[in-house]
């Protein structure tokens, strides 16, 4: 199999705007705002990166077939869905390793922001509230990501096809 150095180029740099993006956007809000409302934009990220993991799954493992016939039958999202299954391994990587990766990055860093606002408005012990929020964070998302990987495997058709009718509002 030829590696394709090209797509893992361009994968990185998409990674690294998009990182450092989310890094900003995430971290200049948190910053400013009620922890409870920094709490729910972190399990809101946790949730994206959950998500994307389900359908980079989902598309590595998902038959062509179904698609096809739905493709026959004129179903606008079949299209978008086989155009996805011949990428798979770019839509895989991009949902997993991108936006999945990333969302759990930028997750233990708005969890470091809050976790840093609750010492200071408590005057708590650092550590502690440290491991408190991060053991949280972590735990949320394995335990999401565990979920979702069996879920992607057996229902990859109803994914796929949820995820390309989504797409597909932006197709011309």
């Amino acid at each position: 199999m030829k590696t394709n150095y090209k797509w893992i180029i361009e994968i990185s740099l998409i990674a690294l705007i998009l990182s450092m993006l989310f890094t900003l956007f995430s971290n200049t809000i948190i910053a400013d705002i009620s922890i409870i409302v920094g709490i729910i934009i972190t399990i809101i990220i946790i949730f994206i990166g959950i998500i994307f993991d389900m359908i980079g799954v989902a598309i590595a493992s998902v038959k062509e077939a179904p698609f096809h016939a739905m493709a026959s039958k004129k179903i606008k999202s079949a299209k978008t869905a086989l155009k996805l299954i011949k990428n798979k391994d770019k839509v895989s990587s991009f949902c997993c390793d991108v936006v999945g990766d990333i969302c759990g990055i930028i997750s233990g860093s708005t969890g470091a922001v809050i976790a840093t606002a609750i010492i200071i408005k408590t005057n708590g012990n650092n550590l502690l509230i440290s491991i408190i929020i991060m053991g949280m964070i972590s735990s949320l998302t394995i335990a999401g990501k565990a979920a979702e990987k069996s879920i992607a495997m057996n229902k990859s058709t109803e994914i796929i096809n949820i995820f390309s009718k989504v797409l597909s509002i932006f197709d011309k």
